[in-house]
């Protein structure tokens, strides 16, 4: 095999000449470079990329961090980081956090000793501003789906207050009169917007807000936050499910169908993200649907393209639109529901 020593003995220069002819980090002479590069040709030498990468200083390599690549939001989201990043000849390496804190420092820190170009977060258990910059240093970041407050970063978001208006708005347009809420956990900026903008629509018509109940984003989650509330669904009295992530939804109507109560007649469920098995459920959850590939896709290409020194980072929120899509877990409210 063909070796930088060969070509620099052919050329009559050094190793660290061919290494720097290569890399470009050093200007060589037009003579020296022509040398070189004709020791290359008649050597049949092909430089390695590995080689010329770490020369250079940059793997091609982008660190993702979501919080649970089962779930099928988070699934969509890494496929959309991962295509956006292929097409520009760069990696990614994956850690998934479990939506625990400590886990989410420990993979950020890992991150930055893997020697990755850049890091695509999402965030399942927010750190705080100091947090995140001791785990990253000055490495690249972006943040997608889910923020962290008050860090100065570039973040790419759906529109989650405008989501939750919407499922409220056509809740209300049902005649539904008492609603549950199953919001995420305190920490989590997606979930409280979503949450927000729901009850904020809901009290704008009825003069009071929903209960709102926090859950794990689990269908475990969903399941344990509905079972308390099963009576008052039996005496009509909540009529109507808004869970701030499918997930959640689908654990809902795992709880109803066990409880003997049936969906959509005797309560609506809403879900928020549109995952696939959404689509599948029985029956097919109406939900408010996110551009999840779009949001992975569009982290990726912010991200590689300051790498590449194209656009630099801006450290604003862009917010993409959302839009509801209304299947068979939604119907009126029951006669009788208060």
């Amino acid at each position: 095999m063909v070796s930088i020593a060969d070509v620099a003995a052919r050329a009559g220069v050094s190793p660290t000449t061919v290494s720097h002819t290569l890399s470009g980090k050093r200007t060589v002479s037009a003579s020296v470079r022509e040398r070189v590069e004709s020791a290359m040709r008649e050597l049949g030498y092909v430089p390695s990329r590995t080689a010329q990468n770490l020369a250079m200083g940059r793997t091609r390599v982008l660190g993702l961090v979501v919080p649970d690549i089962s779930n099928g939001f988070f699934a969509e989201l890494a496929k959309g980081v991962e295509e956006a990043a292929i097409q520009r000849r760069y990696n990614v390496i994956l850690c998934t956090t479990g939506f625990d804190h400590a886990r989410e420092l420990l993979y950020l820190q890992m991150i930055r000793s893997r020697a990755v170009d850049g890091v695509v977060y999402a965030s399942g258990s927010p750190p705080s501003v100091s947090e995140l910059t001791d785990a990253l240093g000055d490495l690249p970041l972006v943040l997608v789906d889910e923020d962290v407050p008050g860090a100065s970063a570039t973040g790419f978001v759906s529109d989650n207050a405008l989501g939750g208006r919407l499922a409220a708005e056509y809740l209300l347009s049902l005649g539904h009169r008492g609603a549950l809420v199953l919001a995420g956990g305190d920490d989590l900026e997606s979930s409280r917007l979503r949450v927000e903008g729901f009850c904020t629509a809901w009290r704008d018509v009825r003069g009071t807000a929903p209960e709102v109940v926090r859950g794990g984003f689990t269908e475990d989650g969903g399941r344990t936050a509905v079972e308390p509330y099963l009576d008052r669904m039996r005496d009509g009295s909540v009529t109507a499910v808004f869970a701030a992530n499918d997930v959640m939804a689908l654990g809902v109507l795992d709880a109803l169908h066990d409880a003997g109560l049936d969906c959509p007649r005797d309560v609506s469920v809403l879900g928020f993200d549109d995952i696939g098995p959404a689509r599948h459920a029985r029956p097919r959850l109406t939900t408010v649907r996110q551009d999840v590939a779009g949001l992975g896709s569009a982290a990726a290409t912010a991200l590689v393209a300051a790498l590449e020194g194209e656009r630099e980072l801006d450290l604003q929120r862009h917010i993409l639109p959302v839009e509801l899509i209304v299947r068979e877990s939604t119907a009126p409210a029951p006669e009788g529901g208060r």
